[in-house]
């Protein structure tokens, strides 16, 4: 076999049954090798599309996502959704062609460094000189992406390469550093300072689901009674609506969530960075609480904030560790050390409960505009708690971390750490096709639609059924909030002018598509969504002068909110935007 057919067969022994991508002539001998090959090869529009679909695919499914493109405009295409996983931590494989090896640093057609291009947003990526190395290559990159912390690897193979006879070979297994493990010691300490503690608190991290370590979360908050507060990379750890979730942490955070963390006293961090907006000015970050910081990565341990102790190692280990070890420290498995706590994070959640316990005022009648929080509040409740939820970024991603009870892991699909608008439409492509069980919903902007709606066209040619609901405010918002509240509402670029018809537009695409901006038709269009077998898609007119609350501004602590109006009856009607 040559080169190319060393990779794809690769590909298959890793267990790889989806790759995303987009031919080109240095990539043309990998995909001659795909003609024959047993892997399901998705041809996307864009290949930024291809790399955010592979990230979909493996948060859905746990595997390694792949994605194959050619060099030159192919290779940079990635460099976004590589960032995306690298920020958020995700598995994936992204095999890019190159130029003939002799053509390699003169600036040939379609040639770019690429491994230059992409070194700051991979795990690890290599420029394979031989074919002979190509099998252990691909070995070594499934290795490197999905060991110890998770995240994107690329490899980078020349055209000749690809077409080159490759000798019998034996294969070597790849050489990896091993994780950490944590000493008893430190364990027992952990148990020890939580027994101690008055008013705990655990922040779910990412790090929980690419662990498998949801069971022993459970368990821990099982055992000890401690509430627990999720990072946006963090939801789904532990179900949304379970007793002892607060909710979302940091700037867009609940606000029983941000005050538990800054009055507690000792925080437990599993699985997380410690990322600014999660933490707001990290020396004002819970500063009466002494922290624990269970991590994979050593690099993360004190790089935000003080660690008073670390447990560096797998959650999948050290996790259920401590949870033994607090069973044996006796501590309280009904909370009853923690009542006084408790009393007082009810009355947090008393304070501002209408941000997740009751009905968002919808609005959508007498001439005033649908309220964006009440129609996601409808769209989750539509989805169910068995799907799959895309969100693109701004403003309806916060409300939806906020509104929708993620009750499983991988059931939450975001870019938290990059912020990349354009995420979401691939993203649940990949996750429909990773999980053909669930359905798969995706809540999107007008704005972030745009940036990649040529992925409608795959999601036909593929018949993936994913449901689309554009919150459309014809408006950049959260763009349009910052500049309301911190810029003196002098709005700048923000008013997106000639938007698509979406309805006329998914009917081009071949999908269903409907128009709704009234309470009375949110409900049948909804289910008219839900029932179709294609791609649908919905476009929900809604206010452009929503703010999402509570917001920490930048440079407060997080009990330094800014909580916004309880949604009334009727909104205002909605006027143009100032410029």
């Amino acid at each position: 076999m040559n080169g190319a057919q060393a990779l794809i067969e690769v590909l298959a022994q890793e267990g790889v049954r989806v790759a995303f991508g987009y031919p080109g002539g240095a990539a043309l001998p990998l995909y001659d090798a795909l003609y024959d090959a047993p892997l399901r090869h998705v041809l996307v529009r864009h290949e930024q599309a291809a790399v955010h679909a592979a990230d979909g695919y493996a948060r859905a499914s746990g595997r390694v996502g792949v994605c194959l493109v050619t060099s030159g405009p192919g290779a940079t295409n990635l460099v976004t959704g590589l960032a995306t996983a690298y920020m958020d931590s995700i598995p994936l494989v992204a095999v890019t062609a190159q130029v003939i090896r002799s053509l390699v640093g003169t600036d040939a057609f379609q040639e770019t460094d690429v491994l230059g291009v992409t070194r700051a947003v991979t795990k690890h990526n290599r420029f394979i000189d031989g074919p002979d190395d190509v099998a252990d290559a691909v070995r070594e990159a499934f290795a490197i992406a999905r060991s110890g912390r998770p995240g994107p690897v690329l490899i980078d193979v020349p055209k000749d390469v690809l077409l080159a006879p490759v000798a019998a070979h034996h294969p070597r297994p790849p050489v990896l550093r091993p994780v950490s493990q944590a000493d008893h010691s430190a364990i027992a300490r952990a148990a020890r300072m939580i027994g101690a503690a008055a008013r705990p608190l655990v922040l779910a991290g990412g790090g929980l689901i690419s662990a498998g370590a949801s069971p022993a979360l459970r368990a821990l908050i099982g055992t000890t009674g401690i509430p627990v507060a999720s990072t946006l990379m963090g939801l789904g750890a532990i179900a949304g609506d379970h007793p002892r979730h607060l909710g979302l942490v940091g700037m867009h955070g609940t606000y029983a969530a941000n005050r538990a963390t800054a009055n507690a006293d000792v925080v437990i961090g599993l699985g997380l960075r410690f990322d600014d907006r999660v933490t707001g000015p990290r020396q004002r970050f819970a500063p009466r609480a002494r922290i624990i910081h269970l991590e994979i990565d050593p690099c993360e341990v004190g790089k935000c904030v003080r660690a008073d102790l670390a447990v560096v190692g797998d959650l999948a280990d050290t996790l259920p560790r401590l949870v033994r070890a607090c069973a044996e420290e006796g501590v309280s498995r009904d909370g009853a050390q923690y009542r006084g706590w408790w009393t007082e994070i009810r009355s947090w959640q008393a304070h501002q409960g209408w941000v997740i316990t009751t009905p968002m005022a919808l609005g959508g009648s007498e001439g005033c505009p649908l309220r964006p929080q009440g129609v996601i509040q409808a769209v989750c409740q539509a989805a169910g708690p068995n799907a799959l939820v895309a969100t693109d970024v701004g403003q309806h991603q916060m409300w939806t971390a906020l509104l929708n009870p993620i009750q499983e892991p991988r059931h939450w699909l975001t870019s938290g750490g990059l912020g990349t608008m354009g995420y979401g439409l691939p993203a649940a492509l990949g996750a429909a096709l990773a999980r053909p069980d669930r359905p798969v919903w995706l809540i999107t902007g007008d704005g972030s639609l745009q940036m990649n709606l040529q992925e409608m066209a795959t999601a036909k040619n593929y018949g993936l059924a994913v449901r689309v609901v554009v919150i459309n405010n014809n408006s950049l918002g959260m763009v349009r909030q910052w500049q309301e509240l911190f810029h003196q509402a002098r709005y700048s670029a923000v008013d997106m002018g000639q938007l698509p018809d979406w309805e006329a537009l998914a009917g081009a695409y071949g999908w269903y598509g409907r128009r709704v901006d009234t309470r009375e038709g949110l409900r049948g269009a909804l289910e008219a969504l839900d029932g179709q077998e294609g791609p649908a898609l919905l476009d929900v007119r809604v206010s452009a002068q929503e703010n999402v609350f509570p917001m920490v501004q930048v440079g407060q602590s997080l009990d330094d909110m800014i909580l916004g109006e309880p949604p009334t009856a009727e909104p205002v009607a909605q006027g143009s935007l100032r410029r």
